[in-house]
């Protein structure tokens, strides 16, 4: 099978997956304020979600470096189709609460940390010689696509209609991935010369690896903090649309809409920026746009304006997203890229539900969702200068250490 067809298959089940993502994401926490208008309780629905980042990340990623990755992916994707249709017969038959809903939160976001691992670490495998720019591009815009433009709309809409609806799509959705995936013909188990080893005995490897290598550690602790910061007011979105621009349930979803345009112009611009420039500098300016975008939503107070905003937060991050995720495919080996990945997903997502939480204690004392965005715009603002002086001494853009595509036999 030739590469463009490998890759739209690839693209194909992350637009479904990434489908099913963005109904929950908006329905999610709109069926949470059904049940509460606690911030922290609110907050700590995302925190619940991406938890599992912090707790297995670095187990999934070496879980990924032992088995066909495909099928790992299958596998997860199937299991949240099945927790999303459990959730959405709970919300059918009444009796809900609020615990339930993290305990589906917590089910999925595990579920992910195996789904995401191994489709991150398919991409130079399916790619081959092509160009990894390009190919983390198209699957940033099909999480954009499926997250923001098809999901966020969707959901909300079908929330509105019935509770139930945005989880009976959703876990079609996930579903729809798994099978997909059957077209990816081929075999992604990684290929090592060395023995295999206890799972702790890989992860001990994996971390002594990235330990070594400064730039890497540099961009991880450049994303960690990213992650958190941005957090602080992500989680706060739904309550900034709700309480402070006074959206309905059903707006919310659409008000998302904008950050999918920008970040879909992320997705486009990042690829031609990094050849005009540097992906330091593409890195760097990203990071300087999230503070903008997310500084100037805490003053702003219309929406279309607070929307305009949060489209250039999204196609900064994008453009963030798309520059890390190859200099992770470029700089790790393929044998080790599933812990590596799983390291700094520990890192980068488990900063999530700290952000999360921390993001819900400071809305309750400073009053207001738009005060946390304008904290979080600032800080990102500091961080900006850090990564500065961090990469300074770095060429992102070097080739030279590429890790390779793992080996790809057709059957």
């Amino acid at each position: 099978m030739d590469t463009s067809r490998r890759l739209t298959w690839l693209l194909t089940s992350s637009a479904a997956s990434h489908l099913g993502d963005g109904i929950g994401k908006v329905a999610l926490p709109l069926l949470a304020t059904t049940l509460t208008r606690d911030p922290v309780l609110i907050a700590g629905l995302s925190a619940t979600q991406f938890l599992p980042w912090l707790l297995f990340a670095a187990v999934a990623g070496a879980l990924v470096d032992r088995i066909d990755r495909r099928r790992a992916m299958a596998v997860a994707n199937t299991a949240r189709a099945v927790a999303v249709g459990a959730l959405a017969v709970l919300v059918a038959s009444g009796g809900l609460t609020i615990w339930l809903v993290y305990l589906t939160a917590l089910v999925i976001g595990t579920a992910e940390t195996v789904a995401d691992s191994a489709a991150n670490a398919l991409v130079p495998a399916v790619v081959g010689d092509g160009s990894l720019d390009a190919a983390n591009s198209k699957l940033q815009a099909c999480e954009i696509v499926g997250q923001t433009f098809l999901g966020g709309p969707i959901g909300s809409t079908a929330f509105a209609l019935f509770a139930a609806f945005p989880f009976v799509l959703g876990s079609a959705g996930f579903a729809i991935a798994a099978a997909v995936l059957l077209g990816l013909a081929g075999t992604y188990r990684p290929r090592t010369e060395a023995p295999a080893q206890r799972l702790r005995v890989e992860l001990v490897a994996g971390l002594r690896w990235l330990r070594g290598h400064p730039l890497l550690l540099r961009l991880v602790a450049v994303a960690g903090l990213l992650s958190l910061v941005s957090e602080l007011a992500q989680a706060q979105l739904v309550l900034y649309a709700l309480d402070d621009l006074h959206l309905s349930d059903a707006a919310f979803g659409f008000f998302a809409f904008a950050g999918g345009i920008g970040g879909l112009l992320g997705a486009g611009a990042a690829p031609r920026l990094v050849r005009a420039s540097s992906r330091r500098a593409v890195l760097l300016g990203g990071i300087l746009g999230c503070g903008l975008g997310f500084g100037g939503m805490g003053l702003a107070r219309s929406p279309v304006t607070g929307a305009a905003l949060f489209g250039l937060f999204a196609a900064a991050v994008v453009a963030v997203n798309v520059v890390l995720a190859t200099a992770r495919h470029t700089l790790v080996p393929g044998e080790l890229l599933g812990r590596v990945l799983g390291v700094w997903r520990t890192v980068v997502w488990g900063a999530i539900p700290v952000g999360a939480l921390l993001g819900g204690v400071l809305t309750e004392a400073l009053g207001t969702a738009a005060r946390t965005f304008a904290v979080s715009g600032i800080a990102m603002l500091m961080i900006t200068v850090f990564a500065f002086g961090a990469l300074r001494r770095f060429a992102l853009d070097d080739e030279s250490a590429s890790a390779g595509a793992l080996p790809h036999q057709d059957p």
